[in-house]
């Protein structure tokens, strides 16, 4: 390992991230600190900072013992047998922000359950922002359902197939959530992209903060090919996993934002992140490959004509 020395500027931001348990180094003199020295106090210091734990950030809301935390906090799961679901909240609401969480579903055959991971305000006029993974039956693929709802009214459903398989390991599923627009991804790939568009009439959630949610249930009414095909509960416990949450976001506790109120005063960059054309190539890639539903092209569906922001889109 080479022992050449670390710039001032990279060790004044490793040290502010760590700036608590280093403190007693303020009195190094940086430019002269040897890597060799410096390494294991920066690796063990940002591991820490850096890894989630589900026993500080959410709380397991239903199931009967059906949600579990494990590894030391490190894991969620939630399970469903013919009896009930389970499902679970964040301990915090948000207000804007970049939500990050890893999911591995329900393996096999697993017609008619349905894994929802989402965001969500209260009332009658809510706010809501989801991801639900569609089970199907073994070989056939998942079907990743995605709505925005902003004032009560959703009706905006996209329907996406994978490139992978979702069951084989944890892949990151992200919401971006700023002022501008609502961008989903998947492993940093984005699949839709929800554009504030109040200007032409159409509602946004950018006043209501809202909970994470997550739940495994069954619904084999209408979850897989319109409900012909039933749970196969022989099969039970189904079980899904969650690991390496991350929110980047704004908290809202008591009535105020943990954000400054401006995009300019907020050092977060998500917070005016908007695509670039590499991004918005991509997502032009899934849309054209994987996208199997979009309500925008569904003119059966609005006889009176499609909702004002398809003709933006």
């Amino acid at each position: 390992m080479p022992s050449s020395t670390i710039p001032i500027n990279h060790i004044n931001s490793l040290f502010y991230v760590c700036s608590a348990k280093l403190s007693k180094y303020k009195m190094i003199s940086f430019s002269s600190f040897k890597f060799t020295l410096l390494l294991p106090l920066m690796v063990g210091c940002l591991m820490a900072a850096s890894a989630s734990n589900f026993n500080n950030d959410f709380d397991i809301t239903w199931g009967d013992g059906r949600g579990k935390i494990v590894n030391n906090g490190e894991v969620l799961t939630l399970s469903l047998d013919k009896s009930s679901g389970s499902g679970f909240q964040s301990k915090n609401e948000y207000l804007f922000g970049k939500i990050d969480m890893q999911l591995k579903l329900v393996p096999g055959n697993s017609a008619g359950t349905v894994t929802a991971y989402y965001l969500s305000s209260k009332g009658s006029t809510w706010d809501e922002i989801d991801f639900e993974f569609l089970g199907n039956l073994s070989g056939d693929p998942y079907i990743l359902h995605t709505n925005v709802f902003s004032q009560g009214k959703g009706n905006r459903e996209q329907q996406f197939y994978l490139w992978f398989d979702p069951t084989a390991d944890f892949h990151t599923y992200s919401i971006l959530w700023n002022p501008q627009s609502i961008i989903f991804s998947v492993d940093g790939t984005p699949i839709r992209e929800f554009k504030n568009m109040e200007s032409i009439g159409v509602p946004f959630p950018k006043n209501q903060p809202m909970r994470i949610y997550s739940s495994l249930w069954n619904a084999d009414d209408w979850a897989t090919r319109g409900g012909l095909v039933k749970t196969d509960w022989t099969l039970a416990p189904f079980t899904a996993s969650y690991r390496n949450f991350n929110a980047d976001a704004c908290v809202w506790s008591n009535g105020a934002s943990s954000c400054k109120s401006t995009a300019t005063s907020t050092n977060s960059a998500w917070f005016s992140q908007e695509m670039d054309s590499a991004k918005q190539q991509r997502l032009q890639w899934v849309q054209k490959n994987y996208m199997i539903y979009n309500y925008c092209n569904d003119a059966n569906r609005f006889p009176q004509g499609l909702p004002p922001e398809c003709s933006m889109s």
